[in-house]
């Protein structure tokens, strides 16, 4: 049975360019061509090109694919001991990248508590801005209804002491009451 590239691309689960740049960098062997100068594939293709996607699923680079396909079995056992190896240490690396984002995911409150504004900051801004003391009272009460759990946070952020927040909080929910 023979088929054309199109057809061959299908029958592995892959586009028409894939299977092409295949050809192009030696995975696939160039074809014979039809009367019509059309591509022509072989059975011996289609095996040869679900072996290069069973090999590329498993992340060989093009050049061991290469080597696998164009050498002896022991040569391609050498090939797949070293990519194993490879991925091992590929593991390893990325296993460190992972323990270094949880240590700095557990102190990300040491991040929060930068000072970029303070309660006193933010007051003036609220002034500012024309809110008077009954305004930014108002502020609180609906913030404290609305997502009680982002205004402790904004609070924090504030760097105001959890006393004065418990207060600020306690006296919103009272003024937020019908």
């Amino acid at each position: 049975m023979t088929m054309t590239v199109t057809r061959l691309a299908r029958a592995c689960g892959l586009s028409r360019s894939t299977v092409l740049y295949y050809e192009s960098v030696g995975l696939l062997r160039p074809p014979r061509r039809s009367a019509g100068n059309y591509r022509v594939y072989s059975e011996k293709d289609l095996e040869r090109l679900r072996l290069v996607r069973t090999y590329r699923a498993s992340g060989l680079e093009i050049a061991d694919i290469r080597s696998i396909l164009d050498c002896p079995l022991n040569d391609a056992a050498t090939v797949l001991r070293r990519r194993l190896a490879e991925l091992g240490a590929d593991i390893e690396r990325l296993r460190g990248h992972q323990l270094a984002i949880a240590r700095l995911l557990k102190n990300t409150s040491q991040f929060r508590r930068i000072a970029v504004i303070t309660k006193e900051k933010w007051i003036a801004i609220m002034k500012g801005a024309g809110f008077s003391t009954d305004d930014m009272h108002r502020w609180h009460a609906e913030f404290e209804k609305s997502s009680p759990n982002e205004h402790q946070e904004f609070l924090e952020f504030l760097h105001i002491p959890a006393d004065e927040a418990a207060r600020i909080r306690g006296a919103s929910r009272q003024a937020g009451k019908p």
